[in-house]
């Protein structure tokens, strides 16, 4: 573990986090570290981890309960947890963040943020490879993989640190300051978690508003004018689209020349050159349940976007594909109007076979589909119906649009039961 400049400012001090995830759990780390004292509220039953200085640690289990808070200077939420849920438990003056929020304190070297509504993990990944390829010794975190906190405590030093952060994050996090800010996109998500539109805008430009002259900040020409009425930055700013300079065979579609371009724009104020960086992404393959194909069987191909959960994502997906397409959609709808894409539904999708939850929304929705709309209670029997139907040259494309909790954990076990049925189904057959 390094040492840290300033890290007496907690020492004594009675913090809480909320949750006790990957990030909870850092942060109970980091805050041991300073000297503070923690109490770790978990709702769910799951096993804790003991700490170092676990004297110092109080773990509590089930609802959270006002008095859990007393006594707390700081209380730290996981990314996942509103602030609205537990604010009327928290007394007034107490100091509500981020994980993201207290590692940034005990932060010296420079930051990339990259937050969007779509494409921020692809995006954070290549600029981490780009960096890497062009000798800067990167980190990349954040909302993926290492948190913050747990980089500071266990990991050596890197010259740039390459974060996605994500509107949980930054809406908690009143002092978070990168050196390049990057918004990738912006479209209806999340509104089971923000009050609005508006407040899950507001938290995504939270950090654009502290960078100063000498800081870069990159968004998307197609929100100039929204962007420029609000003079939201003093910083730098680039304004970007997709250019088709980046040959990138494993990153198809529009959408990814949009995320290879912001790309290179962050890592270009490091000094990286356009050669550098075409060089860096050429054999970069799209990154697990993002657009992975995961087999071709008698000419139909299997493609695994399970970490779509908007409207937008599953409309990338869809123009991203050259063949007639068989889409696999469901789970817990996160708002937006579906109707918008009808039109391109009605261009490029041959059938579409909803499974799980959100029935309702998606049949209203698309009750003028020309195709076949089918639906199934699980993804296993929409995944047979679909890859029975499909005929050679065409594409089953899991795009769901939503969240997974209806029926998995997380998009990624989502993604591998995709996986199982397919290859289950293709062994099937080929023995048959």
């Amino acid at each position: 573990m390094r040492e840290f400049v300033h890290a007496d400012q907690l020492k004594g001090h009675q913090a809480v986090v909320v949750g006790a995830g990957r990030s909870g759990i850092a942060a109970t780390r980091l805050l041991l570290k300073l000297g503070a004292q923690v109490r770790l509220l978990e709702q769910g039953s799951k096993n804790i981890q003991s700490f170092e200085d676990d004297h110092l640690v109080q773990v509590i289990h089930g609802e959270h309960k006002a008095e859990y808070f007393l006594g707390a200077q700081l209380v730290v939420l996981s990314p996942g947890i509103a602030k609205s849920r537990v604010r009327s438990l928290i007394p007034q003056d107490v100091q509500v963040i981020s994980e993201l929020e207290l590692a940034s304190w005990f932060v010296s070297k420079p930051m990339i943020a990259i937050t969007g509504t779509n494409g921020k993990t692809t995006t954070t990944t290549l600029v981490g490879r780009i960096l890497e390829h062009s000798g800067h010794k990167a980190f990349v975190g954040g909302n993926i993989g290492t948190p913050l906190s747990e980089y500071l405590l266990d990991h050596d030093q890197a010259e740039v640190l390459v974060l996605e952060v994500s509107s949980f994050q930054l809406q908690n996090s009143p002092s978070f300051h990168p050196q390049v800010a990057v918004l990738l996109n912006f479209s209806p998500n999340h509104l089971d978690y923000h009050e609005s539109m508006a407040e899950y805008l507001e938290a995504k430009l939270s950090m654009f508003a502290r960078l100063d002259t000498r800081d870069l900040a990159i968004v998307p020409l197609a929100m100039r004018q929204e962007l420029e009425g609000r003079n939201f930055t003093q910083a730098s700013r680039t304004y970007f689209v997709g250019t088709n300079r980046f040959q990138c065979p494993g990153l198809p579609g529009a959408h990814n020349q949009e995320n290879l371009e912001a790309a290179y724009l962050a890592s270009r104020f490091f000094g990286v050159s356009v050669d550098e960086a075409q060089a860096a992404v050429r054999d970069f393959a799209s990154l697990p349940h993002r657009l992975e194909t995961v087999l071709e069987y008698q000419g139909v191909i299997f493609v695994d976007d399970s970490k779509s959960t908007t409207i937008d994502s599953v409309l990338a997906a869809i123009k991203s594909q050259d063949r007639p397409i068989h889409l696999l959609a469901g789970g817990i709808f996160k708002g937006g109007d579906l109707r918008l894409i009808l039109p391109v539904l009605q261009e490029k999708v041959r059938a579409i076979y909803l499974f799980g939850a959100s029935r309702e929304i998606f049949e209203e929705a698309w009750q003028d589909f020309d195709g076949s709309l089918t639906w199934d209670a699980t993804l296993e029997a929409a995944v047979v119906r679909a890859a029975t139907q499909a005929q050679t040259g065409d594409c089953v494309l899991l795009s769901p649009a939503t969240a997974s909790f209806d029926l998995f954990a997380n998009y990624k076990e989502r993604g591998r039961a995709f996986q199982q049925c397919v290859r289950r189904w293709a062994g099937e057959k080929s023995c048959g």
